[in-house]
């Protein structure tokens, strides 16, 4: 699934990227935040709380702590100010540790 939007009058997309998202290879591009690559997969919830409860991007500026995603085994990595970059790992995040693929 790629949900970005479509690009008009001469805009272009950074260079494509590939990276892991919930342990599957996924394209992104130069330019394009955690936050930007999990909405394009079509994933709205960042990461579900201690109770289950899902959360996404909040405020989309670094203030709120709601995007919570794991970098690279770094749990509580904000997606909406962390940029894609070739080869990273990332997982959505179920408490403090990565969403269970089954999850």
């Amino acid at each position: 699934m790629d949900a970005r939007l479509p690009l008009h009058g001469g805009l272009e997309r950074g260079p494509a990227v590939t990276l892991t998202l919930d342990g599957r290879p996924v394209t992104a591009y130069e330019g394009e935040s955690v936050a930007t690559l999990l909405y394009a997969e079509g994933h709205l919830a960042t990461r579900f709380t201690r109770n289950g409860e899902p959360r996404g991007v909040y405020c989309g500026m670094g203030v709120c702590f709601d995007c919570l995603v794991v970098v690279d085994g770094i749990p509580n990595t904000r997606a909406c100010v962390t940029w894609v970059r070739e080869g990273m790992a990332v997982s959505r995040q179920d408490g403090f540790a990565p969403l269970r693929e089954d999850g």
